[in-house]
């Protein structure tokens, strides 16, 4: 893998096994945030401009390397969110610690695997933000003042809001017997806020807009659009964590039952159960030995609370407040056809 003019094997060549991992993990993956980054460009573009040729724009090759930078970033917060996890799979391949840890194993190399591919791990995702700030850079820097201010603002709340987000989601996991079911929603949904609508959805098509030019008023739009989009993308996340069929998502079936999760789904559930069946969830939720029978009887408990319809209205409503405000928007033709795509793919996917 090579970022810039940066070559890990030119360093040493055992290095090249940060190369190795790196280049298994941004395969593949539903690319959401570049593509939310592009049209979010197109439609900044096209606003003024509706016959603007995307292709032979000036700024085509801007709007790349921030798609890149974008997927870079995420890479590392996958490379970290599966360490705090303990996950053991990513995409359907072993995660990057698991990697670095089979790696010390093969090989024969003294010590404990399980430190040496944590460690490893954490110096990959380090590294992947570093080589996705240098396609931010790239950016910035072409950009004007005004314009690259504005950009470097929203980089500055994007990496706060997932950071303090993630903290929160590992801390409420931590601490919830400590939260009253009165506020646990709402503390759910302010996780899912930061970790994953802001960052997967409105940070992304802000980003693009801001590149390519688009008013203060055209990127509020555009935030009313993404925002109950991302927030319908973690609901259905939430979903597919339990519910998801491990052949399509990659992911060992109930995953996020054996992480012990405090998602939205958990907390509705919580809310809506008599005193046995909360007394069931808490002592099984949160076992990494949880069986492939447990993590049945849990689906089914979950869907006698009414949780998982519940999240599924969630998911309904905030696709039409999305609709709702692209309605709104009037955009280019051939930018609201994709971003009216990109909210069925957010909300009917099953990976």
């Amino acid at each position: 893998m090579r970022a810039g003019h940066t070559d890990v094997s030119a360093i040493g060549r055992d290095a090249e096994s940060l190369s190795a991992v790196g280049s298994s993990l941004v395969k593949g993956g539903k690319r959401f945030r570049a593509r939310l980054a592009y049209w979010g460009w197109r439609a900044a573009i096209t606003y003024g401009d509706p016959s603007a040729d995307a292709d032979t724009h000036p700024q085509a090759d801007l709007v790349a390397s921030l798609a890149a930078g974008l997927e870079l970033f995420h890479a590392a917060a996958l490379v970290h969110d599966d360490i705090i996890d303990n996950s053991d799979t990513r995409r359907g391949t072993p995660a990057a610690h698991r990697q670095f840890e089979t790696l010390h194993t093969d090989r024969n190399f003294v010590g404990d695997a399980a430190t040496y591919g944590r460690s490893s791990a954490i110096l990959l995702g380090d590294l992947l933000l570093a080589w996705a700030d240098d396609q931010f850079l790239t950016v910035g820097i072409a950009l004007g003042d005004d314009r690259n201010n504005a950009f470097r603002s929203e980089l500055r709340t994007m990496r706060t809001d997932v950071t303090a987000g993630q903290f929160l989601d590992n801390h409420d996991s931590s601490a919830w017997q400590t939260i009253s079911d009165e506020v646990a929603v709402e503390r759910a949904q302010r996780v899912v806020l930061y970790k994953s609508a802001k960052y997967s959805v409105e940070a992304p098509i802000a980003l693009g807009a801001i590149v390519g030019g688009a008013s203060p008023t055209l990127v509020d739009a555009l935030r009313a659009f993404a925002l109950p989009l991302g927030f319908a993308f973690q609901m259905r996340d939430d979903l597919l964590g339990v519910f998801g069929d491990t052949e399509v998502t990659g992911k060992p079936a109930g995953d996020d039952l054996r992480e012990g999760k405090r998602t939205v789904l958990l907390a509705m559930a919580r809310r809506n159960a008599d005193r046995s069946t909360v007394t069931l969830l808490d002592e099984l939720v949160g076992d990494p030995n949880l069986s492939d029978q447990q993590i049945a009887m849990l689906r089914a408990t979950l869907t006698e609370t009414g949780a998982d319809n519940a999240i599924e209205e969630l998911i309904d409503r905030s696709r039409e407040r999305s609709l709702s405000a692209l309605d709104e928007l009037g955009l280019d033709s051939a930018v609201d056809r994709e971003l009216r795509g990109l909210v069925d793919a957010v909300t009917n996917r099953a990976v």
